[in-house]
This record gives structure tokens, sequence and C-alpha cells, in this order.
């Protein structure tokens, strides 16, 4: 019966970092520095607005846009934060995490055909979900200036066939965010070409050298811009599922089709601690990204003491090491990692051909974590192997 299956299902992978990830789950002995995870527990207070709506039997659907307290709260959250105005009850609609509203974005602006420019290295999940909608990723590399995107490339890539670009800065894997210029560069091409543009700022609460800019903020390409964000990073709430996705009005009625019949809703539970992080809890994300400028800060110095070359990250939690292979895959250096040394790195190439010699390190762990696990990368490192 497998054959059966849609074609485009049967053509997609699972994320080379999981499978990394699961592979080396079977080695003793190994310190992993490998998942995008926060390793603090979910603020108690998120935790207790949880359990309370449960007390309070708030367990059946929601609005399918979310609860208008909650929407309300993310509206006065990124107009706080990052300048941007958007109406609670028509240009806001909470989803299930930043997932699903890539999933539903995508779904509701692509046609078979489209092409959608994304830069590379990037987080795998993009491509997967731009195949299931009919169109065609096509990577933009970015390794050889900063793994930054700029509105030139952007503009070199441009076909009669191009309908989106996704920019995720804060970026997975490299840690590296853009600033209010490099910003302005790609809004100038983006107006011009009339396209819509999916900025992904799940990482928007964890920078460190300036404050995060949206490039929903530049009034002029307001109209063709989605953000997409949420909680998991910024409360560690990975497990509570909470995303937001954020557009002009005459989009986000079509995007609320498609949600509404994807899931009707995100999960009532969840939407109530949401709301508590959002309002009450906006010192524990400080606290958090406090604690990761930390850590950000030891690792990139020993890494320097390691004459490992990487690209300097000034957002989320990751760095992009430049490993050499001394005649290997990426992913036969990584595997030797586990084996000689047992730390455990994601391969570059998880994040699509233009990572292949590099590695990223998650620095969401303990210090003492870090510290075990950055000592046994220099011994390996002082092996010469």
């Amino acid at each position: 019966m497998e054959h059966f299956i849609n074609p485009k299902v049967k053509q997609i992978e699972i994320s080379g970092i999981r499978r990394f990830f699961n592979m080396v789950s079977h080695y003793e002995d190994v310190i992993s520095l490998t998942i995008g995870q926060p390793d603090f527990p979910t603020p108690l207070q998120v935790k207790e607005a949880g359990i309370q709506a449960i007390r309070d039997n708030q367990t059946s659907y929601t609005h399918n846009a979310g609860m208008l307290p909650l929407r309300k709260a993310i509206q006065q959250h990124v107009k706080q934060s990052y300048g941007l105005h958007y109406e609670a009850e028509e240009e806001i609609i909470v989803t299930i995490g930043a997932s699903q509203a890539l999933d539903i974005t995508l779904r509701t602006i692509i046609q078979p055909g489209d092409e959608v420019l994304l830069p590379g290295p990037v987080y795998p999940g993009y491509e997967p979900l731009i195949r299931l909608a009919g169109g065609t990723p096509v990577f933009i590399d970015t390794s050889q200036d900063g793994f930054k995107l700029t509105g030139e490339m952007i503009k070199e890539n441009i076909t009669p066939k191009t309908k989106a670009v996704i920019l995720p800065y804060p970026s997975n894997p490299t840690g590296v965010s853009l600033t209010e210029e490099e910003l302005r560069g790609i809004a100038d091409v983006i107006k011009e070409h009339q396209l819509f543009l999916l900025a992904d700022e799940i990482y928007s609460e964890l920078v460190y050298d300036r404050p995060h800019t949206s490039i929903a903020s530049f009034p002029d390409v307001r109209d063709q811009v989605i953000v997409i964000n949420g909680v998991s990073k910024s409360h560690s709430m990975t497990g509570w599922r909470i995303g937001y996705l954020l557009a002009p009005s005459w989009l986000s009625r079509h995007l609320l089709k498609v949600h509404q019949y994807n899931v009707s809703c995100a999960t009532s539970i969840s939407q109530h601690a949401a709301l508590e992080a959002l309002t009450n809890g906006k010192k524990d994300a400080e606290s958090m990204r406090d604690a990761y400028k930390e850590r950000r800060a030891f690792v990139v110095r020993r890494l320097k003491e390691m004459n490992i070359p990487f690209a300097e990250p000034n957002g989320a939690f990751y760095v992009f090491l430049n490993f050499p292979l001394n005649g290997k895959t990426t992913f036969e250096r990584a595997v030797q990692l586990v084996e000689e040394a047992g730390v455990a790195l994601v391969p570059g190439d998880a994040f699509s051909e233009y990572g292949k010699g590099y590695m990223r390190l998650s620095y969401a762990y303990s210090m003492d974590t870090l510290e075990k696990g950055l000592q046994r990368l220099q011994d390996f490192i002082s092996k010469g192997d």
C-alpha cells in the first residue's frame, strides 16, 4: 500500500538534527550539545497558571484565533518590545508553536511551482513545509558573507516564480542576527518585487549586543510581512506548544481559515499559561537571557583559545563552528567526535549543503555541562586527529 502515499511526503526526511541526536543517544558517557532545548524549567507562575486553568475547567475550545486576552497580551508585548502595531481582533493568530504558524502560512500563500528563497545554512524545518505546500525551496549561500542574507542576494535569486522569502533571524544554526540597516536593504527589495516575507523571529527575546529589530517595523513593507514568534524559547515552554503569527488583516482572515481546519485552536490550557508568561512573566525571559549571555561569553572565549573559527553569535543559543574535516565528511567527523571525544555537536550539513564543514554547538546547557564538553573538544583538537 505504500505506493499510495503522497509522493511529496515520501520525498521528505526526518530532520538531520533529530537523526543525529537519536543516533548519539545510544552512546554512553557522551556530552551532547546538540538540541536547542532550554535547560530551564518553565517558570513556576506560568506552570501554576496552566494548573489553575485545569482546575477552573478551562478545557474547552477557544476562539479559533486564540483567547482574546492572550491576543491582547501579544499585541502589547510586540508593541512594547519591537514597536509593532497589530490589532488583537484581526491581525494576531495563536498557533500550535511556531512550526504550525509556518505551515499554515506557507499553505496559504504558496501555489504549485512557486519558489521560496531562504538562506543557507538554515533550520531544516522550512524545506519540507515548502515542498508539502507545492513550492520549491531555493537556498542562497550565505557562508561567505557572515551567514547574513542581504537584499542584494535576494535580488540576484529572484525569478518570475519567486513568491516569498524566509527571514529567520536571529539564526538557527549560526546565532547571527541582522542590523536595522541590513533589514532596510532587504525591505527595499521585498517592496520593489512585491514578495511575501516570512520573518521567523522565535529567538527575538534572546539577543545580546543590541535590541532586536523586526522587519515588520518598516511601514512600507508591513503589508507583505508575516511575523512568526512564540514563547517556546523565551520562556522555556517548548512542550506547551504556543506560537503566534502577526499579519495584516486582509491576509490574516485567509490564514485563519487554514488554521481553523488544521487544528481548530491552540490548546486552551497552554494559552492560559502563555498569557501569564507574556504579562507577569516578562522578568523570567530576561533572567534566562542573562544566563545565556554568560554562557555565550564562556563558549566564545574557549573556542578562541582553541583557535576554532566560528560565526560571531549575537542571538539565539548556538555557535556555528568551522571544523577541520581532515578528509572526512561532516557527518563522519561528527561521529568521530562522539566516539573518540565523547562530545556531540550537530553536523552542519543538517542545515543544507551550505553547512558542510561546520558543526552547530548549542549552549542551552548548564555551565558545568559546557565546561566538560568544551574540555573534551579541546582534548580532541589537541591530538590533531
